[in-house]
């Protein structure tokens, strides 16, 4: 069964038009979409996460919330930018809320994207050090996370301290047993699948990707996955990895659904520069009756490579409409394909 769920980006706007008008809406809805999708079948709850942006942003806090309002549905982020993350706050955080979620927790974190301000990390206290890129700064912060949770002690003890403590080294607490496990790396080209899959990560890749061979995205990704599983296999980390990918699906299924959707024209593959140096190529949507998509989706060769499936959604649309669109392919879609 391919596990199957849902990545909100958590707009928000005070626009009229907007059932999400404020941070407060953005969250509040976050944790009630959970609940919904975990009643309606669906496998994960994952976020995105943006700073200095109208968007879902402190992902520790949400991931506690849902954890404690669920009980089965996974909860992860898509992704957390390693460029603002204090390695060690990072493991304190993450490991209470992977212990409030019962170990349901996902975590997907990257090197970051594009971002709202310039050097966003810097006001957080962060800077590369000497030669470094931000994105050797990302990498250098996961590495410290990953050995962290390990749960390997590292700090001495202070010889007078406030309570006992336990003999030797000193670890981050609470430490949660697993977690190491299930940190995912959002790779945007091959070569960080690669180094993802060294590092011990599972991997996620999203609906967009470096154009490094002028293929149909689907393909260009399946090529990805296949690089992470090949690199996977040169390494021991004694677990079987798994990897998502991201996807626009709408099925229209309503009158609703035709006047929002039908008719939008993202439904080709399209390539653009992603900065200065990156070109990039954006994977399309898949919009249309049920039918229609069954056959679609059936020809996306990275979907098929993958374990995970994450939908993205309209958060802006107010819970009981995302609630509609994750059951219509839950329930007209996934059992068609041999996903359910």
């Amino acid at each position: 069964m391919k596990r199957i769920g849902f990545l909100s980006f958590g707009h928000w706007t005070p626009s009229p038009h907007s059932r999400t008008q404020s941070a407060q809406d953005a969250l509040l809805q976050s944790i009630d979409l959970a609940v919904a999708a975990e009643e309606l079948g669906a496998d994960v709850a994952s976020f995105r996460v943006h700073h200095f942006a109208r968007q879902l942003a402190s992902p520790f806090p949400l991931l506690a919330a849902v954890g404690a309002r669920t009980s089965r549905i996974e909860i992860g982020t898509g992704v957390i930018d390693m460029r603002y993350e204090n390695p060690v706050a990072f493991a304190e955080n993450a490991g209470a809320a992977d212990l409030i979620s019962g170990g349901r927790l996902q975590p997907g974190i990257s090197r970051g994207s594009p971002e709202q301000v310039i050097d966003g990390w810097r006001h957080f206290g962060f800077a590369p050090a000497e030669g470094e890129t931000d994105a050797d700064m990302a990498r250098r912060h996961t590495e410290s996370m990953l050995q962290i949770l390990s749960g390997e002690g590292f700090a001495p003890p202070n010889p007078q301290p406030m309570f006992p403590n336990p003999p030797g080294l000193l670890r981050p607490e609470p430490h949660s047993p697993g977690l190491r496990e299930r940190i995912w790396w959002g790779a945007g080209s091959d070569s960080t699948a690669r180094w993802a899959a060294a590092q011990g990560m599972n991997l996620m890749s999203s609906t967009l990707k470096d154009d490094e061979t002028g293929e149909p995205f689907h393909v260009q990704q399946r090529r990805q996955i296949e690089a992470f599983h090949q690199e996977w296999q040169a390494h021991d980390h004694a677990f079987t990895p798994r990897v998502s990918v991201s996807r626009s699906i709408i099925a229209i299924t309503s009158d609703q659904d035709r006047a929002y959707f039908l008719g939008q024209r993202d439904t080709q593959d399209q390539v653009g520069m992603l900065d200065e140096r990156t070109r990039a190529i954006f994977g399309r949507s898949y919009i249309g009756e049920p039918e229609e998509l069954v056959q679609e989706l059936a020809r996306d060769e990275a979907i098929a490579s993958a374990d995970t499936l994450l939908v993205t959604v309209p958060n802006q649309l107010g819970v009981e409409y995302n609630a509609h669109l994750m059951e219509s392919i839950l329930t007209a879609v996934a059992p068609q394909l041999g996903w359910r």
